[in-house]
C-alpha cells in the first residue's frame, strides 16, 4: 500500500468529507480503499487554467471504452491528457453516472442523505476560488456500473477489496478535487460510507 518514493501529502480523508490537492507534473496521487467498496467521486482541473477541466465524453470517445484502468488517461475538454493511470489493483472504474446530489436523491429514492457529492464538491472547490459551474460530470473511482446491451445501467456492489488503490501520473500541473462519497441509498459506499487516504508522491 506504500507508494515506491518521496510521500510528500499522506491524508486520511473521513467518511463523507472532501478533500484537494496540487500535483506537479510527474508527481503521483495513489488514492486507496481502506475498508473495500468505498466510491471516489474525483475531478481534476489544469492547476494554472482551471478552465480545462475533466471532460468525460473525451475520457470515454479517445480511448472508446467507458471504463477506466491501468493505463486509461483523464482528457480535457482541450483533448489533453490531465492524468494517466499507472497502477490500478481494482479496475472498472465508472465515468458515466456521475454524482450524487440531494434534487438526484430526492427524484430517485424520495429521501436524501445527510450529505452529497455536488454540496462536497461545490464546498472544496470553493477554497480555490471555483463554483457550482465547475462541477462536471466526474469519475467514480471504485464504484461499479455495468452496462447492459440494451443500454440499461445501474449502481450495483462495488469490487474493491480493502487496501485497493489507483494511481494517477499528473500530465500537467493539475488540481485533484474528491467527494468521498456519503451515499448510502445505493450499493455505490457498499455498506456504509468509510474512509479513504489520498497519498501525494514523488516516483522513485
Amino acid at each position: 500500500m506504500e507508494p515506491d518514493g518521496e510521500i510528500l501529502e499522506d491524508t486520511i480523508v473521513a467518511a463523507c468529507n472532501p478533500w484537494s490537492g496540487h500535483i506537479t507534473k510527474g508527481n503521483v496521487l495513489r488514492l486507496i480503499d481502506l475498508e473495500g467498496q468505498q466510491a471516489i467521486d474525483f475531478l481534476c482541473y489544469n492547476a494554472d487554467d482551471p478552465q480545462e477541466r475533466y471532460h468525460a465524453p473525451n475520457t470515454i470517445k479517445i480511448p472508446g471504452q467507458i471504463y477506466l484502468g491501468k493505463g486509461s488517461s483523464l482528457w480535457s475538454l482541450r483533448a489533453r491528457k490531465l492524468m494517466t493511470i499507472i497502477e490500478d489493483t481494482c479496475g472498472g472504474h465508472d465515468t458515466i453516472f456521475g454524482c450524487c446530489s440531494f434534487a438526484l436523491d430526492e427524484v430517485r429514492y424520495g429521501a436524501t442523505n445527510p450529505r452529497c457529492c455536488q454540496q462536497n464538491f461545490e464546498q472544496e472547490l470553493a477554497r480555490h476560488d471555483m463554483g457550482p459551474r465547475d462541477v462536471v460530470p466526474n469519475v467514480n473511482f471504485f464504484m461499479r456500473v455495468p452496462v447492459a446491451a440494451d443500454g440499461q445501467a445501474m449502481i450495483v456492489d462495488g469490487l474493491s477489496k480493502p487496501g485497493d488503490y489507483v494511481d494517477l501520473k499528473a500530465d500537467m500541473d493539475v488540481l485533484a478535487v474528491l467527494s468521498n462519497c456519503p451515499e448510502a441509498l445505493n450499493p455505490a459506499t457498499g455498506s456504509g460510507p468509510t474512509p479513504i487516504r489520498a497519498i501525494i508522491y514523488r516516483p522513485a
